[in-house]
């Protein structure tokens, strides 16, 4: 079951004051961003968050699951999706401890050499 535009617009208003937030939608499921870091995904109307050492100390009893069928284990928001000042820290300190996002490799064009 894909995840609805609704369910999205309440998680980015829930997450407002987390910094620069964007998301992508993908095969009908969406990818979260702070400035260009993937930190969850919301699939099947619920909210996931990428594992941290910081986010797992800042949640204490952790909830995981795969967001979709063979995917890695994510933090699984469900009660703490109302709290929006909780929801953004752990926001915060999830980001602060991803990796900076790789850049990307310029796109090069592939020419062919017509040979007559």
């Amino acid at each position: 079951m894909a995840s609805d535009k609704a369910f999205m617009d309440f998680v980015l208003e829930q997450i407002e004051n987390a910094g620069l937030i964007t998301y992508k939608k993908m095969f009908g499921e969406y990818g979260v961003y702070s400035n260009g870091k993937i930190f969850a995904l919301v699939c099947d109307n619920q909210l996931f968050i990428k594992p941290t050492t910081a986010g797992r100390d800042f949640i204490g009893d952790v909830v995981e699951a795969p967001p979709y069928p063979g995917a890695k284990m994510y933090f699984l928001i469900e009660d703490q999706i109302e709290n929006r000042e909780w929801l953004n820290e752990l926001i915060r300190v999830t980001v602060a401890e991803l990796p900076e996002p790789k850049p990307k490799k310029k796109k090069t064009k592939n020419t062919r050499k017509n040979s007559d």
